[in-house]
């Protein structure tokens, strides 16, 4: 996969939101972890991502699960959205549940026991995966890279 600088802040972006948000709900699907990632990046409000989601049983992770390309199911729709913009399923479901073992090990050891349904843990989580992704997206600029781009910025 490649980082991209949007993915990023668009997980930057729902962090601040859950964060400043009075409404957080784990078990509405347009309030909880994916459903504020999702109206990040879609711009559906939380309505419609839950509206959607009711037209089949599940929550995100079952819903991921049964995701199929070729439905026309609009959850589907959305969740195609989400994938074409940079993530994985397996992320997303991660995300769900604060429990992508990549994200967590950037976490200090003595507060790694993130819960899926709360407000701080997946904040903190969301932010934590930024920063995993941005350090990633560092390591892998070359200096010949930035160079190059400099030289077609300024010529």
């Amino acid at each position: 996969m490649s980082i991209q600088p949007e993915l990023i802040q668009s997980l930057r972006n729902a962090a601040k939101k859950v964060d400043q948000s009075c409404n957080y709900q784990w078990g509405h699907m347009g309030l909880c972890n994916c459903g504020f990632l999702a109206q990040e990046i879609t711009k559906l409000t939380k309505e419609e991502i839950h509206r959607r989601a009711m037209m089949r049983h599940g929550d995100w992770t079952e819903q991921l699960n049964d995701y199929c390309t070729t439905s026309n199911l609009p959850m589907d729709d959305l969740i195609t959205e989400l994938l074409n913009f940079g993530f994985t399923r397996e992320q997303l479901q991660h995300l769900e549940n604060v429990s992508d073992p990549e994200v967590i090990k950037w976490i200090p050891l003595a507060e790694r026991n993130l819960k899926r349904n709360v407000k701080a843990d997946v904040v903190r989580y969301l932010n934590t995966w930024a920063q995993a992704l941005e350090n990633q997206l560092l390591v892998s600029i070359k200096l010949d890279d930035l160079n190059r781009i400099q030289q077609e910025v300024f010529s």
